[in-house]
């Protein structure tokens, strides 16, 4: 119940579709180095700082953006500089065995499984390295997630394969993804301002 005269302020989500090009996901403000349909801010994801406040960013995508900017760290600095406490950051990337990865002449990083565990405190490689001081906790990590949405979805054994895999990201890289690889890598991520 409110007390008579406290006012309640209703406070709007940002969403940030970061590199979207000319497909902005919907409810998301989109922003890309190009003025395209669906872009509402033009911004060089290779500069910083973004033009967003401090603690201002509830949502973030970056779907197949990250691994063509100069630097990786710099970009999960700066989007971590953005969120406000628990605000979900999801990541698509090429998977660092796929054929998509190694085809184009624009892609600068690879991705592992274990990419973002640099940045989970939960994670000894976080915990032993600790390049940054960003922080995001890894709630999610999906292969293949674009080939699902599709309703082609391949065959029974890359249906097999993905299932496997994103139940068992680790062993399926060091056992089998040489001899099936998968195409992406989605991360879904939890930025942690405040210590828990």
């Amino acid at each position: 119940m409110v007390e008579e005269g406290v006012k309640l302020e209703r406070r709007s989500m940002l969403k940030l579709d970061l590199g979207c090009g000319g497909s902005c996901r919907e409810g998301y403000t989109g922003v890309d180095c190009l003025q395209l349909d669906g872009v509402s801010v033009v911004h060089d994801l290779n500069r910083f700082p973004y033009p967003f406040d401090e603690g201002s960013v509830d949502d973030i995508w970056l779907d197949q953006v990250i691994e063509h900017l100069s630097s990786p760290l710099r970009v999960a600095e700066e989007l971590f500089r953005m969120c406000k406490d628990r605000a979900t950051v999801r990541i698509g990337v090429p998977y660092f065995r796929s054929r998509y990865m190694a085809i184009d002449p624009t892609h600068v990083t690879a991705f592992s499984v274990d990419s973002f565990s640099y940045f989970d405190p939960d994670s000894p490689l976080c915990q032993r390295y600790q390049y940054t001081d960003a922080r995001f906790r890894i709630e999610k990590i999906e292969f293949d997630r674009e080939w699902r949405e599709k309703k082609s979805f391949r065959n029974l054994l890359h249906r097999m394969m993905v299932k496997l895999a994103n139940r068992y990201p680790v062993a399926y890289e060091e056992r089998l993804s040489h001899l099936y690889p998968l195409n992406s890598l989605t991360f879904t991520l939890v930025a942690i301002k405040n210590s828990e």
